[in-house]
């Protein structure tokens, strides 16, 4: 993995996940503030160099480690919540006198006490309503937060919540489909068409470890700047080593790219600084070479494709490339897309089982006697087009046959 140690460093992207179950994204700058609105700020520095997973308290812009809460198992009882009419009469403590306990400096668990002590009808709840009061006062009153480690499954987790479209809507469980189709492996060769911020290519990255080969093809002319990417707190020398990319117009063997000159006009350099920039151009048109030359030597061991373009000419456009029993993963939110693209290379011999699958996935609540799947969940995580590449030679001959030849010639 290329993930770093599990502690937080200056420059790194961390999650925040509040009492309301909400997930924040920030980078830590040296001296910056970190703002949560109504569960208040604190300097980024105060998280420097601690671990992740720990709950803090914010207290007058400082935080403070709360331990981990014991989980305990409830005992059911013979209460029952049939009878509880809970009305506007039931809680007597209105906003206006929590608002004053709240500026007057008196702890949140102390607010939480006092609800719970002027509730008329809290002792007649069962014990797992008990909890999810508490529960639900806490993220109101609460000022706290929790560090989540980037990890591909926490940072596509954050933005399949967040805004689903900036990911073509992925879910965890798709993604790690696409990875298992594709054998994704340390060393291994691969390329990627990512319209997905990222994500992709994220995943592909995190399981190559820092060993192997990935060229993204792209629409712009430099790098992408993939947001996913940005997250998860990549060594910048390792991905450099890995990652290169490709847009459309140098992937095309037939094009050829306009760079500029990168030898002084009048034969010697006028300053420092324009041999450096002469210098830097050098660098950046032989990495351009370079790729192009790696991309059409060919022999990749996999292509991921989750484009908003059409799946049919990306893959005939990037089919010579791909070596033999090659994967191709193909992603697309909508059914007709992939279905459509099945029935097209069912009738192709380069293509040997084009198969499309659907993901679903179904979450649990795990806790003491209160195990069941959650009542609500995603529509759908997408449609996956899986098929591997084979030569189309007749006269190619299998393996076995090739050395049952050589023993009977002995």
């Amino acid at each position: 993995m290329l993930l770093e140690d599990g502690i937080i460093h200056v420059g790194n992207t961390v999650l925040l996940k509040l009492p309301t179950g909400d997930t924040k994204s920030y980078r830590l700058e040296p001296n910056s503030t970190i703002n949560l609105g109504k569960f208040g700020s604190f300097l980024a520095d105060t998280l420097i160099n601690h671990p992740y997973g720990l709950t803090y308290e914010v207290i007058n812009k400082t935080i403070n480690v709360i331990p981990p809460p014991a989980v305990e198992e409830l005992e059911d009882t013979d209460a029952t919540n049939e009878l509880i009419n809970d009305g506007q009469f039931v809680q007597p403590l209105t906003a206006a006198e929590i608002e004053a306990l709240k500026q007057s400096g008196v702890h949140a668990s102390e607010i939480i006490k006092k609800q719970i002590e002027m509730h008329a009808n809290y002792s007649r709840k069962t014990e797992y309503s008990k909890d999810k009061y508490k529960k639900r006062k806490v993220a109101k009153y609460s000022k706290s937060f929790t560090t989540v480690q980037p990890t591909l499954f926490n940072v596509c987790e954050y933005w399949f919540t967040k805004d689903q479209t900036r990911i073509l809507g992925i879910r965890i469980d798709t993604l790690s489909q696409m990875m298992n189709f594709g054998s994704v492996r340390p060393g291994g060769r691969y390329i990627t068409v990512d319209d997905a911020s990222g994500i992709l290519v994220s995943a592909v990255l995190e399981r190559l470890g820092g060993t192997g080969r990935l060229i993204t093809i792209c629409d712009v002319d430099s790098p992408p700047a993939y947001p996913v990417m940005t997250q998860m707190n990549f060594p910048s020398d390792l991905t450099a080593s890995v990652l290169a990319s490709l847009n459309w117009a140098t992937a095309d063997e037939s094009y050829i790219p306009i760079v500029l000159s990168t030898e002084p006009a009048s034969g010697s350099y006028g300053s420092e600084k324009h041999k450096t920039r002469l210098s830097k151009r050098k660098t950046a048109s032989d990495a351009l070479f370079g790729v192009r030359e790696e991309l059409f030597a060919g022999e990749f061991e996999g292509l991921f494709v989750a484009s908003v373009y059409d799946p049919l000419s990306i893959i005939e456009r990037l089919f010579p490339y791909l070596g033999g029993s090659a994967s191709v993963v193909v992603y697309s939110p909508h059914l007709q897309v992939v279905s459509d693209l099945q029935a097209t290379l069912r009738h192709d011999p380069q293509y040997l089982a084009p198969s499309v699958s659907e993901s679903w996935l179904r979450r649990y609540q795990v806790l003491p006697g209160r195990t069941h799947p959650l009542m609500t969940t995603s529509g759908g995580g997408g449609y996956l087009l899986h098929t591997i590449k084979i030569y189309n030679d007749p006269s190619a001959e299998p393996v076995a046959a090739h050395r049952r030849s050589k023993t009977t010639s002995r």
